[in-house]
């Protein structure tokens, strides 16, 4: 892609974030053009249904916690990075915010979505675990998979506008994760 189409398509989602966010999924998309400063004919020439915008919106912010797990396992002691990363995951829910009525409106365009979301960060959530499991800091007997569907649970606050919550409620899963670390389970 070209870094002037990159560059349309990058104020575009910010764009459709921000007008969902304020005036909810069913905004005009010309208001999401004014917003992005783009005309309406890129706007549909990058995402020809709502449902492509709002998809490409919760890929994009699924994206950034994948490489934000990468970055936190390169920089950071493994239990650090974990804990980091189960908060950045408020902020993905968070997102949710303004798509919420959409992805939970049953249109069939959602439906690869869960699956898509659990594939990607299922992953970069058991790499993260693993390493803190193997310094003694987590508890051994808990699966990436049960930990991500209760992290995104507990975030779940953000999704109705209280952060904070949410952060408090992920800070109390992360020590219970630290009970019990390096006893035998």
């Amino acid at each position: 892609m070209r870094a002037d189409a990159r560059r349309n398509l990058d104020a575009v989602l910010r764009a459709a974030m921000t007008v969902f966010t304020e005036k909810g999924v069913d905004a005009p998309m010309r208001t999401i053009a004014a917003e992005a400063r783009v005309g309406i004919g890129t706007l549909y020439r990058h995402f020809p249904q709502r449902s492509d915008l709002i998809k490409a919106i919760l890929r994009r912010e699924v994206d950034a916690r994948v490489e934000h797990g990468a970055a936190l396992a390169g920089e950071k002691p493994p239990s650090e990075a974990l804990a980091l990363w189960l908060e950045s995951l408020v902020d993905l829910v968070a997102t949710k915010r303004g798509l919420g009525p959409a992805l939970h409106s049953g249109d069939p365009a959602y439906q690869a979505l869960p699956e898509y979301v659990f594939g990607r960060l299922t992953p970069v959530l058991k790499g993260l675990l693993d390493a803190a499991q193997a310094a003694g800091e987590i508890r051994t007997d808990i699966d990436a998979n049960e930990l991500l569907l209760a992290a995104l649970r507990l975030a779940t606050p953000a999704s109705d506008g209280r952060p904070e919550e949410a952060r408090r409620m992920m800070a109390l899963l992360f020590d219970g994760l630290r009970f019990g670390a390096g006893a035998t389970q």
